[in-house]
């Protein structure tokens, strides 16, 4: 069975790396429950203040809180991530999944800051998982292929791809006005999407801006060329005409 029919190496690289550090947590939690105390809290992104270090915002992602946590993580990274990656090619791939990892753990991070900032004390909790960038491969997924049909489970209908993304972004953002805690991974998973959908956005708004510079320079330039027409229009020729038919 040829592996690279199903999988591509960069999602097949991080599955195997969440895997293995997910093993690590399993037997750290059955045999020493404060060492796996101590993993989550340095390796997880904790608050400004609060046990914040410098690796967190790349380590956390690695990092799960159950089997399911990492299941339902690992196999939205295959079923959304794979086409992607063919597309791209492994390195964009991994620049995009830990760029917007780390974006989403910076905006978490920021908004912590803000809600301590008007009196409301951020959770020792550690924010842990993949789901940040997952949610960004999503977004990915939705704009290079808006038309692809997706089973609704457990329903028997099929939507576009572009639908289901939506949802699943209107699902989470009303999950954080709704939900009652500091809603930290709702808001890492909003940073990924965020981050996402700027980083996929960007040729276009520069492109955009490109063209806007070049038609304002053109217009001007129309405008110089009238202005010396009409001043210059009822000028004689500065040498006559010596052409003899």
């Amino acid at each position: 069975m040829q592996w690279d029919s199903w999988i591509t190496p960069a999602i097949r690289n991080l599955v195997i790396a969440c895997g293995a550090v997910f093993l690590v947590q399993t037997m750290m939690a059955l045999f020493n429950p404060s060492a796996y105390g101590w993993m989550n809290r340095v390796f997880g992104l904790m608050p400004l203040g609060v046990g914040f270090l410098p690796w967190q915002p790349v380590t956390y992602l690695f990092l799960h809180g159950g089997l399911w946590h990492l299941l339902f993580n690992m196999l939205f990274l295959w079923m959304f991530g794979v086409d992607i990656e063919r597309s791209w090619g492994s390195r964009r791939f991994y620049t995009y999944f830990f760029l917007t990892g780390i974006g989403a753990a910076v905006i978490t991070v920021l908004v912590k800051l803000a809600l301590g900032a008007m009196g409301v004390p951020p959770s020792p909790i550690p924010t842990i998982g993949a789901s940040g960038a997952i949610y960004a491969v999503l977004v990915a997924a939705a704009v290079m292929f808006p038309d692809r049909k997706m089973w609704l489970i457990p329903f028997p209908v099929t939507i576009p791809m572009r639908i289901y993304v939506i949802g699943a972004i209107a699902i989470e953002f009303f999950s954080t006005l709704g939900a009652s805690g500091d809603n930290v991974a709702h808001v890492t998973h909003l940073g990924g999407i965020l981050i996402g959908y700027l980083y996929l956005r960007r040729g276009s708004w520069f492109f955009r801006m490109r063209n806007g510079v070049s038609d304002w320079q053109r217009k001007r330039a129309r405008r110089k060329f009238e202005v010396y027409m009409r001043k210059n229009r009822d000028q004689p020729p500065s040498r006559p005409d010596r052409w003899v038919n």
